[in-house]
């Protein structure tokens, strides 16, 4: 594994998961009340023995930095590193990254130094455990210029990945890129073993040859690997298919960020974290215990250094530093917590939530100020709306990071 690079696409702005991007980079989301989305691709490296790894993004990626530099530190013998690469202007590229493909071509210079045969290109907004030894080393046992993992997908799911045609070899003979046309997702249809799934999706994650990825990135002047990279090698390269038959999730949407973190509450969830032979690591707080009163708890993860003294918290992830004090009733809601202690007012409320709340169906961004009597119910059933303090998607209200919302508000 000395031989592979990594790199980890941090994404555009991410749009589909704003509010909580508007002020992070999408890798440094938090999840599960402790961890952060980039947590899991830097893991399942650290897993597979893969040490040789940069993170490209653009956007506020300030947070991201802070994190990686307080969590993954590589001793002098391990012949590694963790680099974030945040997009920059040269003479030769004035513009942001364009797609995918545009990021990693800008940033070519970077990696040409390094002794590396194959790049292995992950995703940093997906929730999944895979150990990329069997990955890579399948590439190298059948001798492949190009690797994509894939997962069996319903026909409707279909329509949002990229869809391999594969042979009884597992070569990729047809690509296509979120198929919407009858015809084209017939075309497609797979024997994945799964009546189903019928389709093989791509996962957006890669293994190249290190000179095809080169050329690749020379010759097709296009932007993005599923679009336009995977589908221009296959008729002049061998691009196989890796079959993955484990748990993942894309964390694209505010939708499904909300109903992948709050399957975590399961008593025996499809995804866990604590597998101690193959962990998730983080940056290590060293906070106390939670305390927690007279409160009745169904389905809900708490995690470190909390003060709890709510009446209720039904299926809910309650994130590190959380206050919420008596008489609180909160129901599928994901509370990020806090990065800091505070025993002073913001604007009257303090740092945390109130007394005598009620919170459904609710994400509440770090730091926020919830005063007592407060409602955060949805009380107008709105789809979407944006203001100040909150925006809804999907039906889900969206607390923004350190927001205050006064005593006695009903959202």
């Amino acid at each position: 594994m000395r031989d592979v690079m990594t790199l980890i696409l941090g994404g555009g702005q991410g749009t589909r998961l704003a509010p909580l991007t508007t002020v992070r980079a999408k890798p440094a989301v938090p999840i599960g009340g402790k961890y952060r989305l980039i947590d899991i691709p830097i893991s399942n490296c650290i897993n597979s023995d893969i040490r040789k790894i940069y993170i490209l993004t653009q956007f506020n990626s300030e947070s991201l930095h802070r994190h990686i530099n307080n969590t993954y530190k590589f001793d002098q013998f391990t012949n590694g590193f963790i680099d974030v690469l945040a997009a920059s202007q040269t003479v030769d590229n004035k513009g942001w990254y364009q797609g995918t493909a545009d990021a990693v071509r800008h940033n070519v210079h970077h990696f040409e130094p390094h002794d590396f045969e194959q790049y292995l290109i992950l995703a940093g907004d997906h929730l999944y455990r895979m150990n990329y030894k069997n990955f890579v080393q399948q590439h190298r046992n059948k001798k492949s210029d190009i690797t994509v993992s894939v997962k069996p997908v319903t026909r409707e799911e279909a329509k949002s990945f990229g869809v391999l045609k594969v042979n009884d070899k597992g070569k990729i003979i047809d690509f296509a890129e979120k198929p919407k046309e009858d015809e084209v997702l017939n075309r497609m249809i797979s024997d994945t073993g799964i009546p189903s799934k019928p389709y093989w999706g791509s996962m957006g994650i890669y293994v190249f040859e290190k000179d095809v990825m080169n050329i690749q990135l020379k010759n097709i002047k296009e932007d993005d690997f599923g679009g336009n990279i995977i589908p221009g090698s296959i008729r002049d390269y061998q691009v196989d298919a890796y079959f993955f038959d484990g748990y993942w999730e894309d964390i694209g949407t505010i939708g499904s960020f909300f109903r992948v973190n709050l399957a975590l509450t399961d008593m025996k969830p499809a995804f866990k974290f604590n597998d101690h032979s193959f962990p998730i690591y983080t940056h290590a707080r060293m906070l106390q215990g939670s305390r927690i009163g007279n409160v009745e708890m169904y389905h809900t993860i708490v995690n470190d250094g909390c003060f709890i003294g709510a009446k209720s918290i039904k299926n809910s992830i309650v994130g590190i530093r959380s206050v919420i004090w008596d008489d609180t009733e909160i129901e599928n809601t994901i509370i990020m917590g806090n990065d800091y202690y505070s025993d002073k007012k913001c604007d009257g409320v303090y740092l945390g939530i109130g007394r005598n709340c009620k919170i459904k169906n609710a994400i509440i961004d770090k730091n926020v100020y919830i005063g007592d009597n407060v409602q955060i119910i949805n009380k107008d059933n709105k789809d979407y709306e944006e203001t100040e303090n909150y925006w809804i998607r999907d039906g889900i209200v969206v607390v923004k990071k350190e927001a205050v919302i006064p005593n006695n508000s009903v959202i």
